[in-house]
C-alpha cells in the first residue's frame, strides 16, 4: 500500500515525503504568479506555505476520511527541489473512491518531462494498490492533459469546476468511476 510517509526514486527524481519544513525550499520554486494561471489565486506567501504544509504533514484530513500523501520532487543530479506531488485518498481504501493525484513543477523546470516522469511512477503505485486514479485538469491546460496521459489517464465526460475528470482503472477492472470524490484543505 502507498505510503505517504515513505519516498522513492524515479530516473531523474527524488520523491521525499513533504513536511512541515519543505516551504522554506519550495518557496522559490512556487513563488510563480504562472504557476496559477489555470488554477486560479496567487502564490502563497511563505508563512501560509509553511502552514499549509504543516496541516498537510498530518497525513490526514481533520475528520479522518482522507489521507493526504504529499511528496517534493527533487532533481536527482543537482539536489535541487522542482516541484510537488500529491494524492489524495479515501481512507476506508481503493473500494470506497478513487485517489485523486495532481503535480506541480517549478517553470525553471518545465518541458523536460519531470511533470509525466512523476504523475507515472505515482499513478504506477497506485494502480498496482487496487486504486481507480483520477486528475482533475483545466481543458485549456495541455502541458497538464500532456502529463495525465504519460500517466495513463484518459478524459472523461465528468467536469467539475470547469475542470475535466481524467482517470485510469486499475489492471482488471471494469466497473464504471466511483462516485465518491476528494478535496484537501
Amino acid at each position: 500500500m502507498l505510503d505517504p510517509d515513505t519516498g522513492w526514486q524515479t530516473s531523474r527524481l527524488e520523491v521525499e515525503p513533504l513536511g512541515p519544513g519543505s516551504a522554506d525550499e519550495l518557496f522559490e520554486v512556487l513563488d510563480d504568479v504562472s504557476l496559477h494561471g489555470f488554477v486560479g489565486g496567487l502564490p502563497l506567501d511563505r508563512t501560509a506555505l509553511a502552514d499549509r504544509y504543516a496541516r498537510l504533514a498530518t497525513r490526514r484530513s481533520p475528520d479522518g476520511s482522507q489521507v493526504w500523501a504529499n511528496w517534493v520532487l527533487r532533481e536527482r543530479l543537482t539536489g535541487h527541489p522542482v516541484g510537488t506531488l500529491q494524492a489524495t485518498l479515501p481512507a476506508a481504501g481503493p473500494t470506497s473512491g478513487f485517489a485523486e493525484v495532481a503535480w506541480v513543477v517549478g517553470r525553471s523546470w518545465q518541458r523536460r518531462g519531470l511533470a509525466s516522469e512523476a504523475a507515472r511512477s505515482l499513478v504506477d503505485r497506485l494502480l498496482s494498490d487496487g486504486w481507480t486514479v483520477a486528475a482533475h485538469i483545466h481543458p485549456g491546460h495541455l502541458a497538464s492533459q500532456a502529463v495525465a496521459r504519460a500517466a495513463g489517464m484518459s478524459p472523461t465526460p465528468v467536469t467539475a469546476g470547469g475542470e475535466v475528470r481524467w482517470r485510469v482503472l486499475p489492471p482488471g477492472a471494469d466497473h464504471g468511476p466511483p462516485t465518491v470524490s476528494c478535496s484537501r484543505g
